[in-house]
């Protein structure tokens, strides 16, 4: 059996998302090196501050500063901290309640060891040197053994707040194809595209799936399909992908190869956007050394009748 292929893959994304009242005065507030609780209508403070009350949903507005001193109330040691994560030495994570708050706050507590850390310690806000108006803004807890902070009865009115943030979103993981797409990447690096055939309804299907999606019968038989393909629809792209060096505007295709009862996705290349058309025949274009076709192109053929490939839209 050949080697089934694996390989890392990255999914990332920056997030956007605007802030409430209370998050946007809660985030100015890390800045300012200003922690701010919110409290609900029967006296508790709650720390991060939410939008509304948890358990009677009552809108909730009514801001408060608490002291950037706290106690851990529980915890667990990370031996081997990951990309982006608040220290890259081995840290608690800790939950700490706030004095003044009524809820405890998830963040890394910087201690030498696990021995060292215990719930009920008295630790202390370390504030990251530059602060941008985000949960970093907090660099981490420490161990501290003073009294408890005095908070000074912040307004939570700020000159220039925060009224959005910028998340990026990333997923690391390690993909793996299986047996029947590894066959198809492997053919595609012979430049051939080859496809399973169903042993019921007897469709191709490209790229393979090992089972027929319409039978749910295993798929074994391979069929070499192909080149030529004929657009089956497409859209106009307008929009620049920042990992893609291709201009826009450009045309992405639904291609049905011969042969094939499954479209693929593929760049239309060697003719004007504004005549890409569905019907039109086109062929793959290899470049050197690459897994899979750069772009297809018009092959010349008069435009593919409607009813030869309707089915597959």
């Amino acid at each position: 059996m050949p080697e089934v292929l694996k390989a890392p893959l990255v999914v990332e994304f920056p997030f956007t998302r605007s802030l409430g009242p209370v998050q946007s005065a809660f985030l100015t507030g890390l800045r300012e090196r200003v922690v701010l609780g919110v409290r609900t209508g029967d006296g508790r403070t709650l720390v991060p501050p939410v939008e509304y009350d948890p358990v009677t949903a009552e809108e909730l507005c009514d801001l408060v500063e608490v002291a950037p001193t706290g106690t851990v109330t529980t915890w667990a040691w990370n031996h081997a901290p990951r990309r982006d994560q608040p220290l890259d030495t081995p840290f608690a994570w800790a939950l700490v309640r706030l004095d003044g708050a009524d809820t405890a706050l998830l963040h890394a507590l910087d201690a030498p060891g696990p021995a060292a850390v215990h719930t009920g310690m008295r630790v202390r806000v370390r504030w990251a040197e530059e602060r941008t108006g985000a949960i970093t803004d907090i660099a981490c807890f420490e161990p501290y053994d003073g009294d408890p902070a005095e908070p000074k009865s912040h307004s939570g009115e700020f000159e220039d707040p925060i009224t959005g943030i910028v998340a990026a979103a990333r997923l690391d993981y390690t993909y793996s194809p299986g047996r029947a797409q590894t066959a198809y990447i492997n053919a595609l690096a012979e430049n051939c595209n080859v496809g399973e055939r169903c042993p019921s309804c007897r469709k191709v299907y490209v790229p393979p799936r090992g089972a027929c999606p319409t039978c749910g019968l295993a798929t074994s038989e391979q069929v070499e399909v192909g080149p030529g393909g004929t657009v089956t629809t497409f859209c106009i792209v307008n929009i620049k992908a920042k990992n893609l060096d291709i201009e826009v505007p450009y045309v992405y295709a639904h291609i049905a190869l011969d042969g094939a009862d499954l479209a693929l996705h593929g760049r239309i290349g060697g003719i004007p956007y504004d005549q890409v058309r569905m019907g039109l025949r086109v062929e793959p274009v290899w470049t050197e050394g690459a897994r899979y076709p750069d772009h297809y192109r018009p092959t010349g053929e008069p435009d593919a009748d409607y009813d030869t490939y309707r089915e597959l839209l």
